[in-house]
């Protein structure tokens, strides 16, 4: 017998299939890791397939040395996800199969955790032992007496409780046994009360439209309140009444202690979860749980789809619209595109649920490719809070130099005099964007990256948000020497600081990424928050989505333009975006609530739109403008990356590849739109060059164009630069 596997080395080299001897003493399982020979090493490998015959002279094969594990690790599911990912992405198979098993169980550095627990030898007489025990051991005669009523106990328990000497005569003695068990660390979460809800018309409709739990995809268009959660909670449990399993997304860790409460609420240890902020043994366990069928449901940010559940009854995400869906590092991948190769090869359906679809989703609404299905109203039948848009050059030509408006600051005023909560949002965290000389103009930027650093009041350093490099704040110009330094745009710490001074009173929180660095930092800032009424959250992004805030009455849209004007085509998409998700924390108790929306463009066509939760009217503006100027979903965006240390070398790359590229716009001359070799936005990031070729096409030979430019990439890939493709990036810069 031979095997096919795959070697667990990351280069291009030996990106391929290697055959094995199978030792007849080894009774080996496809998906199996193995140690095998390779070269002068030893090293692991993953089993893809095993067959009775070898194109390889069987004298020139290696044997496999042993079983690394004795049982499968990768479901056959996975290695078919492989082979798609591998074509879809032009990425390595290695880099495809890491994905679907925990990097710490991977490295060998977890192991499982066991316990020892102590329990009573059923046959032994305990009152005659009594008497052999001598009058002055006080610990085992209290050891006795405990045992009489916990005939069963942890070890490190008795040890405290009596003396660690007194529980190992008692082991001596037979009077105890000992077994080991297997412990497991479970990931901290949320209490929430599982109530009783009665559904609305509209959420009965959404799960009698997915009630044959068939090979078909859904969006759920809920407006923010609607009940979206309370359907998906539905449909897991009529999938688990089915014995079947289910995978939710969340796009943010903050969202998952949440949801992760209300489904433990409903379905108990059924419900395992999957993030990159589990302890390395947390997310070995929930890993294991699931791998061994101890865990039906899943619950996780974007790694979770690669959850090796069995028998999969639905894919629902959640927020589908949100760019952290994508990744954008090594392994590149969509997770819609996973969820729909698990969606087909289960036949099952998959639903995606927004209150702000990406236009290329709903899009598809419209072409029949997925069904709709809507949530208008809340189920509080309340209206949606009022959005009141303030113009912030008035303000200014006003005499309010301040970064609140009036309007703000009355509004807060008489939220706290109601008891009530208040979000303040603005999407850039640390205190000021950049430093910046106002005699020369010199700014401040980080020495590995082409960015500028930005100002952290707290530790009183310049911090770079690409590489996490620190410098010292400047008090003088390094080049003029000019005292005069202007700080740039607030950020979240600037916006604490000051609504601090006039509120000072108040409690107030503050939720970025440099908030949460630790473990269960979203819980405890979101625990927190829920217990102080009056109090303030000021935060990014990750306050804008799916929280349920029962006792916000005011939310400040500090600046709405942030996102406005960046040089991508989906930036309004983006703004009406944030605009309409943060504005749905407000009001989800008792109805009301206000959002002040501070813009220095208030009549731009997306505030419109926005301030009255007109989704669809937005919709039909911005597929208009796609169309007219071909973006997706009329076309196809393509980047291709070019990085490393030697700045000539990636032009000199740049310049080969784009040659090449030049051609095959040629001979699809009719099809391309765009095509053009120029710097990244931003040149260098931890001391790498970066330059980028940007490509534009229909639709019409989309696959063949990308393969081509897959094999021009792939030529390069064995120099020193590092070269990927990038279908439809969600960020240029």
């Amino acid at each position: 017998m031979f095997a096919e596997v795959i070697v667990d080395v990351l280069s291009s080299e030996v990106d391929k299939v290697f055959d094995y001897k199978i030792p007849e003493s080894l009774l080996l399982q496809t998906g199996e890791r193995v140690v095998v020979p390779f070269g002068n090493r030893v090293i692991e490998g993953y089993v893809i397939n095993i067959k009775q015959k070898s194109k390889v002279a069987p004298e020139k094969l290696k044997s496999i040395i042993k079983s690394k594990d004795n049982f499968p690790t990768i479901l056959p599911e996975m290695l078919e996800l492989m082979k798609y990912m591998v074509k879809k992405y032009d990425i390595k198979l290695v880099d495809a199969l890491r994905l679907f098993i925990v990097s710490e169980f991977r490295a060998g550095k977890i192991k499982t955790l066991t316990q020892k627990i102590c329990y009573l030898n059923q046959n032994v007489d305990l009152e005659a032992y009594s008497k052999t025990l001598r009058k002055n051991s006080f610990n085992q005669f209290e050891l006795l007496t405990y045992l009489k009523t916990h005939p069963s106990e942890n070890q490190a328990i008795l040890n405290e409780k009596f003396s660690a000497s007194a529980v190992n005569k008692f082991k001596k003695d037979n009077i105890l046994c000992v077994k080991t068990i297997d412990v497991n660390r479970s990931p901290s979460t949320m209490e929430v009360e599982d109530k009783a809800v009665a559904l609305t018309a509209e959420q009965n409709r959404a799960i009698n439209a997915i009630k044959n739990f068939e090979n078909k995809t859904y969006l759920l268009h809920g407006v923010t309140g609607s009940g979206k959660t309370e359907v998906y909670m539905r449909l897991i449990k009529k999938v688990l009444q089915m014995e079947k399993t289910a995978i939710l997304l969340v796009p943010e860790i903050s969202l998952t202690p949440q949801v992760l409460g209300n489904l433990k609420a409903r379905f108990g240890a059924t419900v395992a979860v999957l993030h990159s902020g589990l302890s390395a043994g947390e997310k070995y366990d929930e890993w294991k749980r699931i791998l061994n069928c101890n865990a039906k449901v899943v619950v996780g940010a974007r790694s979770a789809i690669f959850a090796p559940l069995k028998n999969l009854g639905i894919i629902i995400i959640d927020e589908e619209h949100e760019s952290s869906y994508n990744s954008e590092s090594n392994p590149r991948y969509k997770t819609f595109d996973i969820a729909k190769f698990r969606q087909t090869y289960n036949k099952c359906p998959l639903v995606l649920g927004s209150a702000t679809p990406s236009v290329e989703t709903y899009y598809k609404t419209q072409t029949k490719e997925i069904e709709l299905l809507e949530l208008p109203i809340r189920v509080n039948q309340k209206e949606m809070p009022k959005i009141q848009i303030v113009d912030m050059l008035s303000e200014i030509h006003n005499g309010n130099g301040s970064i609140f408006s009036n309007q703000l600051i009355n509004d807060l005023q008489e939220c706290f005099a109601q008891k009530k909560q208040a979000l303040l949002f603005l999407n850039r965290r640390g205190f000021t964007s950049f430093m910046r000389c106002n005699e020369c103009g010199y700014i401040a930027k980080c020495t590995d990256c082409d960015a500028p650093l930005v100002y952290h009041k707290d530790e009183e350093k310049l911090k770079c948000h690409y590489c996490g490099k620190r410098f010292k704040a400047l008090t003088a110009c390094p080049e003029c020497k000019s005292t005069y330094i202007r700080q740039g745009a607030v950020g979240t710490q600037k916006v604490v600081s000051d609504i601090q001074e006039i509120f000072p009173n108040i409690k107030i929180f503050r939720m970025d990424n440099d908030t949460t660095r630790n473990k269960n930092g979203h819980q405890t800032i979101l625990e927190e928050f829920a217990k102080h009424k009056p109090a303030i959250l000021v935060g990014t992004q990750m306050i804008a989505k799916g929280h349920d805030f029962s006792e916000v009455g005011v939310v400040g849209i500090i600046d709405a333009d942030q996102s406005l004007y960046q040089t991508d085509y989906k930036s309004t998409e983006k703004t009406f975006q944030l605009i309409t998700q943060v504005s749905g924390r407000a009001g989800r108790k008792d109805g009301g609530g206000k959002i002040v929306l501070q813009t220095y463009n208030p009549k731009h066509y997306v505030y419109k739109f926005a301030s009255n939760y007109n989704y669809k009217g937005f919709f039909e503006k911005e597929i208009n403008i796609r169309e007219t100027t071909n973006f997706p979903p009329f076309s196809t965006i393509l980047r291709v990356l070019i990085t490393y240390e030697n700045e000539s070398l990636v032009s000199e790359i740049t310049k080969e590849i784009f040659a090449l590229i030049k051609q095959i716009a040629k001979n699809f001359s009719k099809d391309f739109l765009f095509l053009e070799a120029m710097k990244s936005p931003h040149t260098k990031i931890k001391n790498k060059f970066r330059y980028q070729i940007l490509l534009r096409f229909t639709k019409t030979n989309e696959s063949d164009i990308i393969e081509q430019i897959y094999n021009i990439v792939n030529k390069f890939k064995n120099k020193k630069a590092s070269v990927f493709v990038e279908i439809d990036p969600q960020n240029l810069g």
